[in-house]
C-alpha cells in the first residue's frame, strides 16, 4: 500500500520542479559544463549514440537509431485528448510539453533530428564520465531504446527522458538533473531559516482565514516537520 504522506511530498517535489524549470540545474547538473562537449554534424553520429539539446531551460536527453531518427520519452498531453496518429505525429510544442508533464502522459516517440532539437543544437553527451558507469555497446543501446517505444507514464523526479536513456545506455535508471535538484531542496529544508520562514507563513495563513483544521494544521505540521529536518 501507497504512504499518502511520500507520495504527497512526490508530488510536491515534482511541482516545484517544474516550477523551476531546471533552470538552477542545467548549470549545476554533473558533466554539464557544455564547453567541453562537441557540436557534432548530423553525417557523424552514430546509431546509439546518446544526444543532447537544451530546451525550455532543460536538458532533453534521446538515443540516436540511424538515418536521421532519434527515439526519445516526451510528454504530451495530447496523449490524454485524442488517439489521431496524425496529430500525434506532429512536433511536441512547449505547451502540449508542459500539460503533458503536469498530466504524466508521455510516450517514447520517434523523431527526426531536427524535430528533436527543437531548433537547439545536438550535442552528444554519453554522461559517461559524469555517471562513472560502463556504457553498452551502442547497437544494444539502440535496440533497448527500439524495444520501449510507445506510451509510459512520466514523473519528472522518476521517470523523465533522462531516466529513459540511462536505462538503454547503462542499464539503470538515473537521472543526474534530478538528483541535483533534490540536493537543493534537502539544503533548503535543512536551513533553519526556513524553520522561520514556515513558522511565519502558517501564522499569517491562521490570522487570515482563521483556525479551521485544513489552516492550522499545516501551519503546525510543516513547520515541526522541518525543525525535527533541521536538527
Amino acid at each position: 500500500m501507497k504512504n499518502p504522506m511520500l507520495e504527497a511530498l512526490s508530488l510536491l517535489l515534482e511541482k516545484l520542479l517544474l516550477v523551476s524549470n531546471f533552470g538552477l540545474l542545467s548549470a549545476g547538473a554533473p558533466g554539464a559544463d557544455k564547453s567541453r562537449n562537441k557540436l557534432y554534424d548530423i553525417n557523424s553520429l552514430l546509431r546509439g549514440d546518446v544526444l543532447e539539446v537544451p530546451r525550455t531551460h532543460l536538458t532533453h536527453y534521446g538515443i540516436y537509431l540511424g538515418d536521421n531518427r532519434v527515439a526519445h520519452l516526451m510528454p504530451d498531453i495530447l496523449l490524454a485528448l485524442t488517439s489521431d496518429e496524425g496529430r500525434l505525429r506532429k512536433v511536441v510544442s512547449n505547451k502540449r510539453l508542459i500539460l503533458g508533464v503536469i498530466g504524466k502522459v508521455a510516450s517514447i516517440r520517434v523523431d527526426t533530428v531536427e524535430d528533436f532539437a527543437y531548433g537547439a543544437d545536438v550535442l552528444v553527451n554519453h554522461l559517461d564520465e559524469s555517471l562513472q558507469r560502463k556504457a553498452l555497446r551502442n547497437e544494444e543501446v539502440a535496440r533497448r531504446a527500439e524495444a520501449r517505444l510507445g506510451l509510459t507514464s512520466y514523473s519528472l523526479l522518476w521517470n523523465n527522458c533522462e531516466h529513459f536513456v540511462t536505462h538503454c545506455r547503462y542499464g539503470a535508471a538515473l537521472s543526474p538533473q534530478a538528483d541535483k535538484f533534490c540536493e537543493i531542496v534537502k539544503i533548503i529544508v535543512r536551513d533553519q531559516r526556513s524553520v522561520l520562514a514556515s513558522a511565519v507563513l502558517g501564522l499569517a495563513s491562521i490570522i487570515c482565514m482563521g483556525l479551521a483544521s485544513y489552516v492550522t494544521l499545516p501551519a503546525i505540521f510543516i513547520p515541526f516537520c522541518l525543525w525535527i529536518m533541521a536538527g
